[in-house]
């Protein structure tokens, strides 16, 4: 059995655009180019936090309580928080691995541009099929889960601290911990984080997390909008592919940013968050409200959906992004400002882990459908939608 992905938050990046030039023919003009800051964290820093935490852990589970204590903490579904489980741990054991979660906590939140955040570190069994094991009293490893779908080899730790590599085509034959980061938790502070700082760097920017027709997302003022309401673009359907879905294998969130150029002209940068999205190849129908026409200019959006395994730095994200797109005017024409971002994210987010997962480009208002990912990685269904004012 694989090891579910956690909440997943849902992201759209929204290029709009579309304005007649001379006899009425849009014209696309294309994105600058820029150079790929370091807007992912080094892998080295994330990854070296957590596994001093997991060999940490490993060596802790000498104790008797404390093994009792992770044991108990993991029984149900789900993922448990380490620093409170560590606090809660009698003996020097016990202290020893909560002070140390303590501190990777404050410096994974650092790592990511992110302030203190409390608990982030989580820990889980790898599979429930391992419980049985467990319970008969076989001495567990601990390893951090992997962010890479197709790793093949995976480091964990036995309770005298020493190193295995285990295979990740099967299941280990003994109990395995998995530690890894609530990336639900550092999702929402980064979103929060983007929007502060494309609005200080002078882009307009709302959140949009609603996930019922009804849901209003915020307006610009003096937005053009139908008497009583606003049109939208509703998501009825969506559904995300991956390849696999292994044991190793982390959570992750998705999230997008949505971008366009406002009503007065600049660049505006919204996000869409979809807590719902939880599984890959399942179907779901959130009727959700996923552009809110009002707050932009043109008839087009570009639609961008990203995922963080955890190693994401929002702050260096919405520098490169921002900078990229405060190059761009206004042309009264069709510009596809998903190629700016795109090229503003650096090359690892396009090999091994799954950061960029799809793009839907020229999305209007008037959208109906089924629209396939350009990456061949997902599909949405969409309908225009007409928000009533009270």
């Amino acid at each position: 059995m694989s090891l579910p992905r956690l909440r997943r938050a849902t992201a759209a990046l929204a290029a709009l655009p579309l304005l007649a030039l001379g006899a009425g023919q849009a014209v696309a003009a294309p994105a600058p180019a820029a150079p790929a800051p370091a807007t992912r964290v080094s892998t080295s820093q994330v990854a070296a936090i957590e596994d001093g935490v997991a060999r940490t852990l490993a060596a802790s589970l000498t104790d008797s309580a404390v093994r009792e204590r992770l044991r108990s903490a993991t029984a149900g579904a789900g993922a448990a928080e380490l620093a409170p489980l560590a606090a809660a741990a009698p003996g020097q054991a016990g202290r020893g691995l909560a002070t140390a979660t303590e501190r990777a906590d404050r410096a994974v939140a650092a790592a990511k541009g992110l302030g203190d955040l409390g608990p982030l570190l989580r820990v889980q069994l790898a599979d429930p099929s391992m419980r049985a094991a467990l319970d008969a009293g076989a001495a567990p490893l601990v390893a951090v889960a992997a962010a890479d779908d197709h790793a093949r080899t995976l480091r964990a730790y036995d309770t005298a601290g020493r190193a295995r590599t285990l295979g990740t085509g099967s299941l280990p034959g003994q109990p395995v911990y998995l530690v890894d980061i609530d990336t639900g938790k550092t999702l929402a502070a980064g979103i929060a984080l983007l929007q502060r700082e494309f609005a200080a760097r002078g882009l307009d920017a709302t959140g949009l997390d609603a996930t019922g027709p009804d849901a209003k997302g915020a307006q610009a003022p003096g937005a053009a909008q139908a008497a009583g309401g606003w049109w939208a673009t509703k998501i009825s359907g969506i559904e995300v592919a991956d390849d696999e879905e292994p044991w190793f294998k982390g959570a992750a969130e998705m999230f997008s940013l949505v971008t366009g150029f406002g009503q007065d002209g600049k660049v505006r940068v919204d996000s869409v968050a979809m807590p719902y999205l939880q599984y890959d190849g399942t179907v779901y129908y959130p009727n959700q409200i996923l552009v809110n026409w009002s707050n932009y200019k043109y008839n087009l959006a570009d639609v961008v959906l990203m995922e963080d395994d955890g190693d994401t730095n929002y702050l260096a994200l919405a520098q490169a992004v921002a900078a990229v797109l405060l190059t761009i005017a206004d042309q009264g024409a069709y510009i596809p400002l998903v190629n700016a971002v795109l090229a503003a994210l650096p090359s690892s987010w396009w090999t091994d882990d799954p950061d960029y997962v799809e793009s839907w480009y020229t999305l209007a208002r008037t959208s109906s459908g089924r629209l396939n990912g350009a990456r061949g990685n997902g599909w949405m269904t969409v309908e225009p939608y007409f928000v009533q004012q009270f």
